[in-house]
Protein backbone atom coordinates (compact mmCIF):
# COMPACT_ATOMS: atom_id res chain seq x y z
CA UNK A 1 0.00 0.00 0.00
CA UNK A 2 3.07 2.29 1.04
CA UNK A 3 3.80 2.32 -2.85
CA UNK A 4 0.88 3.25 -4.53
CA UNK A 5 0.69 6.23 -2.00
CA UNK A 6 4.08 6.87 -2.91
CA UNK A 7 3.81 6.93 -6.28
CA UNK A 8 0.56 9.31 -6.12
CA UNK A 9 2.05 11.48 -4.19
CA UNK A 10 4.68 11.65 -6.68
CA UNK A 11 2.20 12.48 -9.93
CA UNK A 12 0.13 14.81 -7.26
CA UNK A 13 3.67 16.85 -6.63
CA UNK A 14 4.13 17.12 -10.47
CA UNK A 15 1.02 18.40 -10.75
CA UNK A 16 1.70 21.23 -7.93
CA UNK A 17 4.65 22.05 -9.90
CA UNK A 18 2.68 22.41 -13.17
CA UNK A 19 0.20 24.54 -11.36
CA UNK A 20 3.36 26.79 -10.11
CA UNK A 21 4.71 27.03 -14.01
CA UNK A 22 1.46 27.68 -15.56
CA UNK A 23 0.72 30.89 -13.36
CA UNK A 24 4.20 32.56 -14.04
CA UNK A 25 3.87 31.58 -17.60
CA UNK A 26 0.22 32.14 -17.56
CA UNK A 27 -0.97 29.22 -19.82
CA UNK A 28 -3.50 26.92 -19.71
CA UNK A 29 -2.15 24.27 -16.62
CA UNK A 30 -3.56 20.99 -18.78
CA UNK A 31 -0.81 21.91 -21.73
CA UNK A 32 1.84 22.21 -19.02
CA UNK A 33 0.61 19.04 -17.45
CA UNK A 34 1.26 17.36 -20.33
CA UNK A 35 4.83 18.78 -20.86
CA UNK A 36 5.64 17.89 -17.31
CA UNK A 37 4.92 14.61 -18.23
CA UNK A 38 6.87 14.47 -21.38
CA UNK A 39 9.99 15.81 -19.34
CA UNK A 40 9.83 13.38 -16.46
CA UNK A 41 9.38 10.41 -18.51
CA UNK A 42 12.33 11.35 -20.39
CA UNK A 43 14.56 11.91 -17.94
CA UNK A 44 13.32 8.89 -16.03
CA UNK A 45 13.91 7.01 -19.33
CA UNK A 46 17.19 7.96 -19.69
CA UNK A 47 18.06 6.80 -16.19
CA UNK A 48 16.03 2.79 -16.45
CA UNK A 49 13.53 4.00 -14.05
CA UNK A 50 10.43 4.41 -16.43
CA UNK A 51 8.74 1.61 -15.20
CA UNK A 52 8.54 3.52 -11.41
CA UNK A 53 6.81 5.83 -12.33
CA UNK A 54 4.18 3.84 -12.25
CA UNK A 55 2.33 5.26 -15.95
CA UNK A 56 0.94 1.69 -16.49
CA UNK A 57 -0.49 0.83 -13.24
CA UNK A 58 -4.05 -0.31 -13.64
CA UNK A 59 -5.44 1.88 -10.95
CA UNK A 60 -3.69 5.00 -12.49
CA UNK A 61 -4.82 4.05 -15.57
CA UNK A 62 -8.06 4.44 -13.69
CA UNK A 63 -7.65 8.01 -11.95
CA UNK A 64 -6.75 8.95 -15.53
CA UNK A 65 -9.50 7.38 -17.38
CA UNK A 66 -12.09 8.95 -14.59
CA UNK A 67 -10.65 12.07 -14.97
CA UNK A 68 -11.25 12.36 -19.10
CA UNK A 69 -14.61 10.94 -18.32
CA UNK A 70 -15.86 13.44 -15.73
CA UNK A 71 -13.98 16.66 -17.83
CA UNK A 72 -15.80 15.33 -20.40
CA UNK A 73 -19.27 14.90 -18.83
CA UNK A 74 -18.51 18.71 -17.70
CA UNK A 75 -17.63 19.94 -21.70
CA UNK A 76 -21.09 18.28 -21.95
CA UNK A 77 -22.51 19.58 -19.00
CA UNK A 78 -21.66 23.34 -19.90
CA UNK A 79 -23.93 22.90 -23.16
CA UNK A 80 -26.90 24.86 -22.73
CA UNK A 81 -29.71 23.58 -25.18
CA UNK A 82 -31.19 26.61 -26.31
CA UNK A 83 -27.67 28.23 -26.73
CA UNK A 84 -26.60 25.17 -29.09
CA UNK A 85 -30.43 25.01 -30.62
CA UNK A 86 -29.50 29.13 -31.51
CA UNK A 87 -26.29 27.83 -32.93
CA UNK A 88 -27.44 24.68 -34.38
CA UNK A 89 -25.90 26.00 -37.92
CA UNK A 90 -22.89 27.23 -36.78
CA UNK A 91 -21.67 23.97 -34.24
CA UNK A 92 -22.91 21.65 -37.38
CA UNK A 93 -21.24 23.14 -39.75
CA UNK A 94 -17.43 23.93 -37.94
CA UNK A 95 -17.86 20.47 -36.23
CA UNK A 96 -18.07 19.28 -40.14
CA UNK A 97 -15.53 20.82 -41.57
CA UNK A 98 -13.20 20.00 -38.67
CA UNK A 99 -13.33 16.90 -38.96
CA UNK A 100 -13.29 16.13 -43.11
CA UNK A 101 -10.67 18.82 -43.79
CA UNK A 102 -7.75 16.94 -41.48
CA UNK A 103 -9.47 13.38 -42.18
CA UNK A 104 -8.99 13.82 -45.94
CA UNK A 105 -5.56 15.64 -45.27
CA UNK A 106 -4.08 13.26 -42.94
CA UNK A 107 -5.19 10.27 -45.24
CA UNK A 108 -3.95 11.77 -48.42
CA UNK A 109 -0.29 12.72 -47.00
CA UNK A 110 0.52 9.37 -44.47
CA UNK A 111 -0.55 7.50 -47.84
CA UNK A 112 1.28 9.74 -50.88
CA UNK A 113 4.59 10.91 -48.82
CA UNK A 114 4.94 8.73 -45.41
CA UNK A 115 3.80 5.99 -47.58
CA UNK A 116 1.90 4.35 -45.37
CA UNK A 117 -0.58 1.34 -46.15
CA UNK A 118 -3.85 2.01 -46.93
CA UNK A 119 -5.86 1.22 -43.58
CA UNK A 120 -2.93 2.64 -41.51
CA UNK A 121 -3.18 6.22 -43.55
CA UNK A 122 -7.18 6.07 -42.95
CA UNK A 123 -6.39 5.24 -39.05
CA UNK A 124 -4.21 8.50 -39.39
CA UNK A 125 -6.63 10.50 -40.61
CA UNK A 126 -9.13 9.33 -37.74
CA UNK A 127 -6.23 10.26 -35.13
CA UNK A 128 -5.42 13.33 -36.62
CA UNK A 129 -9.10 14.67 -36.78
CA UNK A 130 -10.02 14.96 -33.48
CA UNK A 131 -10.50 17.81 -31.47
CA UNK A 132 -9.77 17.99 -28.19
CA UNK A 133 -12.65 18.47 -25.73
CA UNK A 134 -10.75 18.23 -22.81
CA UNK A 135 -8.06 20.28 -23.18
CA UNK A 136 -10.42 22.99 -24.60
CA UNK A 137 -12.89 22.77 -22.35
CA UNK A 138 -9.80 23.03 -19.46
CA UNK A 139 -8.94 26.80 -21.73
CA UNK A 140 -12.78 27.55 -21.65
CA UNK A 141 -12.95 26.97 -17.79
CA UNK A 142 -9.60 29.05 -17.04
CA UNK A 143 -11.32 32.10 -19.32
CA UNK A 144 -14.33 32.21 -18.33
CA UNK A 145 -15.59 31.28 -22.05
CA UNK A 146 -17.25 28.50 -20.92
CA UNK A 147 -20.35 30.98 -19.65
CA UNK A 148 -20.26 32.93 -22.84
CA UNK A 149 -22.08 32.23 -26.25
CA UNK A 150 -19.06 32.35 -27.77
CA UNK A 151 -16.96 29.59 -25.81
CA UNK A 152 -20.28 27.75 -26.07
CA UNK A 153 -20.46 27.25 -29.55
CA UNK A 154 -16.54 26.30 -29.68
CA UNK A 155 -17.89 23.47 -27.11
CA UNK A 156 -20.41 22.92 -29.45
CA UNK A 157 -18.53 22.71 -32.60
CA UNK A 158 -15.75 20.61 -30.66
CA UNK A 159 -18.53 17.69 -29.46
CA UNK A 160 -19.57 17.79 -33.65
CA UNK A 161 -16.00 16.98 -34.83
CA UNK A 162 -15.38 14.45 -32.25
CA UNK A 163 -18.46 12.70 -32.88
CA UNK A 164 -17.91 12.13 -36.66
CA UNK A 165 -14.15 10.65 -35.35
CA UNK A 166 -15.93 7.77 -33.34
CA UNK A 167 -18.57 7.54 -36.10
CA UNK A 168 -16.39 7.05 -38.67
CA UNK A 169 -13.88 4.95 -36.38
CA UNK A 170 -16.36 2.43 -35.61
CA UNK A 171 -17.32 2.61 -39.23
CA UNK A 172 -13.68 1.84 -40.50
CA UNK A 173 -12.78 -0.54 -38.48
CA UNK A 174 -14.75 -1.46 -35.24
CA UNK A 175 -17.15 -4.77 -36.10
CA UNK A 176 -20.77 -4.21 -35.55
CA UNK A 177 -21.35 -7.24 -33.25
CA UNK A 178 -24.60 -7.91 -30.93
CA UNK A 179 -22.41 -5.88 -27.56
CA UNK A 180 -22.69 -2.71 -29.96
CA UNK A 181 -26.39 -3.16 -30.03
CA UNK A 182 -26.51 -3.84 -26.38
CA UNK A 183 -24.61 -0.66 -25.91
CA UNK A 184 -26.50 1.80 -28.16
CA UNK A 185 -29.66 0.70 -26.87
CA UNK A 186 -28.97 0.81 -22.87
CA UNK A 187 -26.95 4.25 -23.50
CA UNK A 188 -30.59 5.54 -25.78
CA UNK A 189 -32.61 4.43 -22.98
CA UNK A 190 -30.35 6.06 -19.61
CA UNK A 191 -30.34 9.15 -21.74
CA UNK A 192 -33.90 9.29 -22.00
CA UNK A 193 -34.78 8.36 -18.28
CA UNK A 194 -31.93 10.04 -16.98
CA UNK A 195 -33.02 14.01 -16.34
CA UNK A 196 -36.40 12.61 -14.76
CA UNK A 197 -34.93 10.26 -12.58
CA UNK A 198 -31.68 12.98 -11.52
CA UNK A 199 -34.42 15.95 -10.89
CA UNK A 200 -36.33 13.08 -8.69
CA UNK A 201 -33.09 12.22 -6.76
CA UNK A 202 -32.58 15.91 -6.42
CA UNK A 203 -36.01 16.65 -5.28
CA UNK A 204 -36.41 14.27 -2.55
CA UNK A 205 -32.79 13.78 -1.95
CA UNK A 206 -30.72 16.74 -2.43
CA UNK A 207 -29.56 18.66 0.68
CA UNK A 208 -29.95 16.19 2.88
CA UNK A 209 -28.02 13.15 1.91
CA UNK A 210 -24.09 13.47 1.33
CA UNK A 211 -23.77 14.40 -2.17
CA UNK A 212 -25.64 11.90 -3.51
CA UNK A 213 -26.19 14.15 -7.05
CA UNK A 214 -22.76 13.70 -7.70
CA UNK A 215 -22.54 9.86 -6.56
CA UNK A 216 -25.63 9.14 -8.85
CA UNK A 217 -23.85 11.13 -12.11
CA UNK A 218 -20.52 9.00 -11.40
CA UNK A 219 -22.19 5.61 -11.05
CA UNK A 220 -24.15 6.62 -14.07
CA UNK A 221 -20.91 7.91 -15.83
CA UNK A 222 -19.22 4.39 -14.33
CA UNK A 223 -21.42 2.06 -15.30
CA UNK A 224 -22.18 3.47 -19.35
CA UNK A 225 -18.18 3.65 -19.65
CA UNK A 226 -17.89 0.03 -18.19
CA UNK A 227 -20.62 -0.98 -21.00
CA UNK A 228 -18.58 0.98 -23.31
CA UNK A 229 -15.36 -0.84 -22.65
CA UNK A 230 -17.12 -4.20 -23.20
CA UNK A 231 -18.49 -3.25 -26.47
CA UNK A 232 -15.92 -2.11 -28.02
CA UNK A 233 -16.15 1.56 -27.63
CA UNK A 234 -14.71 4.37 -25.53
CA UNK A 235 -15.93 5.84 -22.33
CA UNK A 236 -15.49 9.44 -23.05
CA UNK A 237 -18.25 8.92 -25.91
CA UNK A 238 -21.59 8.23 -23.38
CA UNK A 239 -20.16 10.46 -20.98
CA UNK A 240 -20.47 13.38 -23.35
CA UNK A 241 -23.94 12.34 -24.04
CA UNK A 242 -24.62 12.43 -20.39
CA UNK A 243 -23.05 15.86 -20.24
CA UNK A 244 -25.43 17.34 -22.68
CA UNK A 245 -28.43 15.48 -21.15
CA UNK A 246 -28.31 16.73 -17.77
CA UNK A 247 -27.07 20.27 -19.31
CA UNK A 248 -30.23 22.00 -18.27
CA UNK A 249 -30.15 20.40 -15.06
CA UNK A 250 -26.31 21.20 -14.32
CA UNK A 251 -26.83 24.96 -14.92
CA UNK A 252 -29.72 25.68 -12.79
CA UNK A 253 -27.16 24.87 -9.90
CA UNK A 254 -23.37 26.44 -10.55
CA UNK A 255 -22.57 25.51 -7.12
CA UNK A 256 -22.62 21.86 -7.59
CA UNK A 257 -20.96 22.29 -11.31
CA UNK A 258 -18.55 24.03 -9.08
CA UNK A 259 -17.79 21.30 -6.92
CA UNK A 260 -17.48 18.55 -9.50
CA UNK A 261 -15.23 20.70 -11.23
CA UNK A 262 -13.02 20.85 -7.86
CA UNK A 263 -13.47 16.98 -7.48
CA UNK A 264 -12.27 17.01 -11.39
CA UNK A 265 -9.77 19.33 -12.42
CA UNK A 266 -7.87 19.02 -8.68
CA UNK A 267 -7.78 15.75 -8.36
CA UNK A 268 -8.65 13.45 -11.63
CA UNK A 269 -7.31 15.32 -14.89
CA UNK A 270 -3.53 15.83 -13.83
CA UNK A 271 -3.07 11.94 -14.02
CA UNK A 272 -4.96 12.51 -17.15
CA UNK A 273 -2.67 14.66 -18.50
CA UNK A 274 0.83 14.02 -17.13
CA UNK A 275 -0.06 10.78 -18.20
CA UNK A 276 -0.84 11.40 -21.74
CA UNK A 277 2.43 13.51 -21.70
CA UNK A 278 4.20 10.19 -20.81
CA UNK A 279 3.38 8.68 -23.60
CA UNK A 280 5.68 10.20 -26.40
CA UNK A 281 9.19 8.76 -26.92
CA UNK A 282 11.57 11.38 -27.51
CA UNK A 283 14.21 9.41 -28.66
CA UNK A 284 12.05 8.20 -31.27
CA UNK A 285 10.63 12.05 -32.59
CA UNK A 286 14.46 12.35 -32.30
CA UNK A 287 15.42 9.79 -34.56
CA UNK A 288 12.66 10.67 -37.37
CA UNK A 289 11.92 14.41 -36.85
CA UNK A 290 10.35 14.94 -40.30
CA UNK A 291 7.44 12.12 -40.03
CA UNK A 292 6.69 14.25 -36.59
CA UNK A 293 6.91 17.71 -38.71
CA UNK A 294 4.85 16.26 -41.45
CA UNK A 295 2.17 14.89 -39.40
CA UNK A 296 2.01 18.13 -37.17
CA UNK A 297 1.85 20.16 -39.89
CA UNK A 298 -0.57 18.51 -41.65
CA UNK A 299 -2.96 18.02 -39.05
CA UNK A 300 -3.03 21.89 -37.87
CA UNK A 301 -2.81 23.00 -41.44
CA UNK A 302 -5.60 21.13 -42.67
CA UNK A 303 -7.54 22.27 -40.32
CA UNK A 304 -6.82 26.14 -40.57
CA UNK A 305 -7.29 25.86 -44.07
CA UNK A 306 -10.49 24.46 -43.59
CA UNK A 307 -12.06 26.21 -40.57
CA UNK A 308 -10.84 29.59 -41.04
CA UNK A 309 -12.57 30.39 -44.20
CA UNK A 310 -15.95 28.78 -42.74
CA UNK A 311 -15.46 30.66 -39.18
CA UNK A 312 -15.40 33.91 -40.87
CA UNK A 313 -19.24 32.97 -41.49
CA UNK A 314 -20.11 33.29 -38.42
CA UNK A 315 -17.06 35.28 -36.47
CA UNK A 316 -16.45 38.82 -38.24
CA UNK A 317 -13.42 39.87 -35.90
CA UNK A 318 -10.12 38.77 -36.67
CA UNK A 319 -8.90 37.83 -33.15
CA UNK A 320 -12.23 35.62 -32.75
CA UNK A 321 -11.97 33.83 -35.88
CA UNK A 322 -8.38 32.76 -35.29
CA UNK A 323 -9.05 31.82 -31.47
CA UNK A 324 -11.73 30.17 -32.54
CA UNK A 325 -10.19 28.24 -35.25
CA UNK A 326 -6.88 27.27 -33.34
CA UNK A 327 -8.81 25.56 -30.56
CA UNK A 328 -10.24 23.55 -32.93
CA UNK A 329 -7.05 22.35 -34.39
CA UNK A 330 -5.79 20.85 -30.97
CA UNK A 331 -6.38 16.73 -30.24
CA UNK A 332 -5.74 14.93 -27.24
CA UNK A 333 -8.59 12.55 -25.72
CA UNK A 334 -9.74 11.36 -29.32
CA UNK A 335 -6.99 11.24 -31.25
CA UNK A 336 -4.61 9.25 -27.98
CA UNK A 337 -7.93 6.62 -28.30
CA UNK A 338 -7.87 6.37 -31.98
CA UNK A 339 -4.36 5.64 -31.81
CA UNK A 340 -4.38 3.66 -29.53
CA UNK A 341 -7.26 1.52 -31.05
CA UNK A 342 -5.31 1.28 -34.12
CA UNK A 343 -2.02 -0.24 -32.27
CA UNK A 344 -4.21 -2.59 -30.42
CA UNK A 345 -5.64 -3.80 -33.55
CA UNK A 346 -3.04 -4.52 -35.48
CA UNK A 347 -3.56 -1.23 -38.01
CA UNK A 348 -0.55 0.61 -36.90
CA UNK A 349 2.75 -0.06 -36.13
CA UNK A 350 4.31 0.80 -32.81
CA UNK A 351 6.16 3.32 -34.23
CA UNK A 352 3.39 4.64 -36.52
CA UNK A 353 1.61 4.75 -33.17
CA UNK A 354 4.39 6.88 -31.64
CA UNK A 355 4.15 9.39 -34.07
CA UNK A 356 0.80 9.95 -33.80
CA UNK A 357 0.59 10.41 -30.06
CA UNK A 358 2.84 12.87 -30.19
CA UNK A 359 1.79 14.76 -32.98
CA UNK A 360 -1.92 14.59 -30.91
CA UNK A 361 -0.18 16.07 -28.26
CA UNK A 362 1.59 18.59 -30.01
CA UNK A 363 -1.13 19.40 -31.68
CA UNK A 364 -2.61 20.47 -27.88
CA UNK A 365 0.20 22.27 -27.01
CA UNK A 366 1.22 24.56 -29.61
CA UNK A 367 -2.42 25.74 -31.25
CA UNK A 368 -3.10 27.02 -27.81
CA UNK A 369 -0.21 28.65 -26.83
CA UNK A 370 -0.56 30.17 -29.98
CA UNK A 371 -3.87 31.03 -29.84
CA UNK A 372 -3.48 32.43 -25.79
CA UNK A 373 -0.94 34.50 -26.51
CA UNK A 374 -1.83 36.16 -29.77
CA UNK A 375 -5.19 35.98 -30.32
CA UNK A 376 -7.39 36.00 -26.67
CA UNK A 377 -10.58 37.96 -27.51
CA UNK A 378 -10.24 39.94 -24.80
CA UNK A 379 -13.28 41.93 -25.46
CA UNK A 380 -15.25 38.53 -24.96
CA UNK A 381 -14.15 37.86 -21.57
CA UNK A 382 -16.26 37.67 -18.64
CA UNK A 383 -15.74 40.76 -16.44
CA UNK A 384 -15.90 38.83 -13.20
CA UNK A 385 -13.93 35.81 -14.37
CA UNK A 386 -10.56 37.75 -16.19
CA UNK A 387 -8.45 37.02 -13.94
CA UNK A 388 -9.27 32.86 -14.09
CA UNK A 389 -7.88 34.05 -17.80
CA UNK A 390 -4.66 33.96 -16.21
CA UNK A 391 -4.49 32.59 -12.73
CA UNK A 392 -5.53 29.30 -14.17
CA UNK A 393 -8.07 26.19 -14.04
CA UNK A 394 -8.83 26.14 -10.19
CA UNK A 395 -9.54 30.04 -9.97
CA UNK A 396 -11.87 30.37 -12.83
CA UNK A 397 -13.89 26.96 -11.23
CA UNK A 398 -14.05 28.55 -7.91
CA UNK A 399 -15.18 32.05 -9.35
CA UNK A 400 -17.34 30.16 -11.73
Amino acid sequence: MEHIYAVAALWLFLAVVSAVIAYHLKIAIALVEICVGVAVAAIAGAFGMFDALGSNLVWLKFLASAGAVLLTFLAGAELEPEVINKKLKEVSVVGLVGFLAPFIGCSALAYYLLSWDFRASLLCGVALSTTSMAVVYAVMLETGFNRTEFGKGILGSCFVNDLGTVIVLGLLFAPFTYKSAIFIAATLAALAVLPYTTRWLTKGYANRTAAIRTKWVVFVLFGLGGLAFWSGSEAVLPAYLVGIALAEFANKDAHWLRRMRTLTVGFLTPFYFLRAGMFVSVPALIAAPFVFLALLCGKVFSKIFGLYPVIGLFRRKRDERWYYTLLMSTGLTFGTISSLYGLSHGIITQAQYSFLVAVVIGSAVVPTLIAGYAFLPKHLLPKDNIKGAVFGEENAAEEG
